[in-house]
């Protein structure tokens, strides 16, 4: 079996956003702390990395969110391997309440970097040892399948710029991979209010729009001072449903430093229960939904 590691954080008050409940990008954070204590565990912590020169760098997530997390609630996180490739390693996270309701599944794609060239090298077999001490664990899993094919960009799609800050970089000296998800977040509420739909409102018409599930993959590293352009549009439109595309591109290049396919869904702002999008609202947004689906 994989070596399992479970890690309990209590939920601060600063971690939740305007709903009460731990913002979407907390969860990444969590996930990625309890990675480190879990590589720590088995004799991998930053001191070792440090000495063999070598890092893991966030590669492609997947996130579904089950449950909200509120103040007061302490969050349990069980994390292991589930295989190695030759440059890569996918760890999986089940993110539950102590009172055991589930909250979050998620999965991770790791690559293994030189940290001197940025370029990824092949994980020993002593690492994968440690991490898999079954030999039936350390045989590497299928084929990963590519991330989906994102529909073209709308007319109306929207776009926001924003420079890379201090407090935005992390000890790798790139913008941390959960403020990558925060800059997404930033772009679709702007993307809201300048159509006439700030958080306000909507909540005055008895509704909220929540994440459901994020599939982000990362394909640039951004460094401080970076002028970055977020830009976001709809997909796939239902009833109490609709997928968010977001590209982040660093504009002196125009890069493509991060992607994703998120889904978000509507709710009652008063019971949480799912609600159908308000035709109004929807109406307002037409020019902004992608003619053709995204598919995974």
């Amino acid at each position: 079996m994989p070596q399992k590691h479970v890690v309990v954080f209590p939920v601060r008050s600063y971690e939740c956003d305007t709903y009460g409940h731990v913002n979407q990008t907390q969860y990444l954070r969590y996930m990625q702390e309890a990675a480190f204590q879990a590589s720590a565990a088995v004799g991998y912590d930053p001191a070792r990395y440090a000495a063999l020169n070598t890092t893991w760098m966030i590669r492609e997530l997947q996130i579904e969110y089950q449950h909200a997390l509120l103040y007061g609630d302490s969050v349990e996180v069980t994390t292991w391997v589930e295989d190695f490739r030759r440059v890569r390693s996918r760890r999986i996270y089940e993110l539950k309440k102590t009172s055991g309701e589930p909250v979050a599944r998620a999965a991770v794609d790791w690559v293994y970097l030189d940290r001197s060239t940025s370029m990824p090298v092949h994980v020993p077999p002593e690492m994968v040892y440690a991490f898999a001490p079954d030999e039936a664990d350390r045989i590497a899993g299928e084929r990963r399948p590519a991330f989906p094919t994102l529909p073209p960009t709308p007319p109306g799609a929207y776009t926001m710029e924003r420079q890379v800050e201090w407090r935005d970089v992390d000890q790798a000296r790139h913008v941390n991979n959960a403020n990558i998800l925060a800059y997404m977040e930033e772009c679709s509420v702007r993307a809201a209010a300048v159509r006439g739909w700030p958080v306000s409102r909507m909540e005055a018409q008895g509704f909220g729009i929540m994440a459901r599930s994020h599939h982000i993959e990362y394909r640039q590293q951004a460094a401080l001072g970076d002028a970055l352009r977020v830009t976001t549009f709809l997909a796939e439109p239902r009833r109490s449903t609709v997928y968010r595309i977001y590209s982040v591109r660093r504009a002196e290049d125009d890069a493509l430093v991060a992607q994703s396919r998120s889904q978000f869904m509507c709710v009652n702002v008063q019971t949480s229960g799912l609600m159908r999008f308000p035709d109004f609202f929807v109406a307002e947004f037409a020019d902004s939904i992608a003619e053709a689906p995204a598919h995974e």
